[in-house]
């Protein structure tokens, strides 16, 4: 298999406490063929949210938990709601980032267990949300971003704070640890690349220790 991470030295940037953005860590072109065969098995959708309405992005999960969203609420399952069936299994490429992530921010035996596929088309974003469903937060979020840019915002431990933008590469990954557990956080709506008029869409992957 061909190496899946970039073979430069990523630019490791803190952005804020908690927020360390790893620049050009991934070759993006190598991971889609997986995305792709995971969601051939268990497809993006979009999910309900518990005030009754299909969120916005499309969403799939792989690895022995995932993130799910209906009207009783969000929480993890370790089977896909629609095909009652284990989500497909974590590519070990996905665990060797996520390990190799959180050790350049100094946070050594994270094993995730959980990866949520978010699959955003231009014109969408994400509102401001927490990550709160995870039973342990001393561990890290891996975030991993795939195709367009986006512009990530940090709304801080208030959802109407101040904002701190983050742009986000195809290859980049920022690793959420420490406070920043608890932050909010989104998403602003994808625009057109002029550069790349062709692409239409961002894959971003959340790489979570659930349990």
């Amino acid at each position: 298999m061909a190496d899946l991470f970039s073979h430069q030295q990523p630019s490791q940037q803190e952005i804020a406490p908690g927020f360390t953005l790893l620049k050009g860590l991934v070759n993006g072109a190598e991971f889609t063929p997986l995305i792709q065969h995971i969601i051939k098995l268990a497809p993006v959708r979009h999910m309900m949210t518990p005030m009754g309405h299909a969120s916005k992005v499309a969403m799939s999960n792989c690895g022995p938990m995932g993130w799910v969203s209906d009207q009783q609420g969000y929480r993890y399952s370790p089977c896909d709601p629609i095909t009652q069936l284990p989500w497909p299994n974590l590519p070990k490429p996905f665990s060797k980032l996520a390990q190799r992530a959180a050790k350049l921010v100094g946070i050594n035996d994270f094993t995730p267990d959980a990866c949520l596929i978010n699959h955003c088309e231009i014109g969408v974003g994400m509102g401001k949300h927490q990550d709160i469903e995870e039973a342990d937060f001393r561990w890290p979020i891996v975030s991993v971003s795939l195709g367009l840019s986006a512009i990530f915002q940090v709304s801080g431990a208030k959802r109407t704070g101040n904002n701190i933008n983050i742009l986000l590469e195809d290859g980049d990954v920022l690793v959420i640890h420490g406070q920043a557990r608890r932050f909010y956080h989104g998403i602003r709506a994808l625009k057109v690349d002029p550069l790349q008029p062709t692409l239409a869409h961002r894959y971003n992957l959340t790489l979570r220790k659930a349990t």
